[in-house]
């Protein structure tokens, strides 16, 4: 049981931390620079980190930047204000990355922004034979060490097959309905989900994100913790990551672009 719990949160922790650090703060924003050769061990980590829910990093990107532009607008692409329940939205997201991430659509150019790129990974993650190879892979895992008779572990597969969309729902659903807000100017309807923000890494501190886009610390007062700051300050102490000067607690007006070209 123990081995079977220390995988599941292993996984969940690293494709956590793989969509915030990466996709999300890197990607996405531009909040720091790397070295070419550390972009690239990230890139192969978020590809491994998520196994069979990889999220191309432009694809991601296209869809986040369209999310701070339209925030909770009829054109926000993963806004559960038009959405019935959050499966819809899961499911109305999946179609929208898809047409970006596949390039099915012509982007707009304000949203395509230059992202980490590596054509090898990026064509290998989203084909169905790594998606089913790695899929494969964590169902061999729970048959080698799954106790006999405790049928009820494997409950927990599919949420390893989904575990990228999984995380995405949780941030965008919960941190546009509850919680506690510090930026009102913000216009949309960000949220604090101070609770349970421990379990995506600082992603719920929705609120704060908005009103200090540019911010690669998602906490703002003093009883909030961002997990993944913390360790990207770990990361820049030892030369993995520079922080940007203008990577700044500036307040952000709602509809904005936040992220850099």
């Amino acid at each position: 049981m123990s081995i079977i719990l220390g995988f599941f949160f292993t996984h969940w922790v690293l494709s956590a931390f793989a969509q915030t650090f990466y996709l999300h703060r890197y990607a996405s924003h531009q909040m720091f620079t790397m070295s070419k050769g550390w972009e690239r061990f990230w890139h192969l980590f978020t590809m491994i980190a998520q196994g069979p829910s990889f999220l191309n990093p432009r694809g991601y990107a296209i869809l986040h930047r369209m999310h701070h532009a339209y925030s909770d607008t009829e054109k926000d692409p993963h806004s559960p204000m038009h959405a019935s329940n959050v499966f819809t939205l899961m499911w109305k997201t999946k179609h929208t990355y898809d047409d970006h991430a596949y390039s099915r659509v012509e982007t707009p150019k304000q949203f395509d922004l230059p992202t980490p790129s590596w054509p090898l990974i990026d064509n290998l993650g989203q084909s169905w034979v790594f998606r089913i190879a790695a899929g494969s892979l964590y169902a061999f895992f729970y048959i080698a060490f799954v106790p006999q008779g405790q049928w009820g572990w494997y409950f927990l597969l599919p949420l390893h097959w989904i575990m990228g969309p999984i995380h995405g729902a949780i941030v965008n659903w919960g941190g546009h309905k509850y919680g506690y807000v510090n930026f009102p100017k913000t216009k949309d309807n960000s949220r604090n989900t101070l609770p349970i923000d421990f379990i995506v890494l600082g992603e719920l501190f929705q609120n704060n994100h908005h009103g200090r886009g540019t911010s690669p610390n998602f906490a703002y007062r003093w009883f909030e913790i961002d997990p993944a700051y913390q360790v990207c300050r770990l990361l820049s102490f030892f030369g993995v990551i520079r922080f940007k000067k203008d990577a700044v607690a500036s307040e952000a007006p709602a509809g904005e672009a936040v992220f850099s070209s």
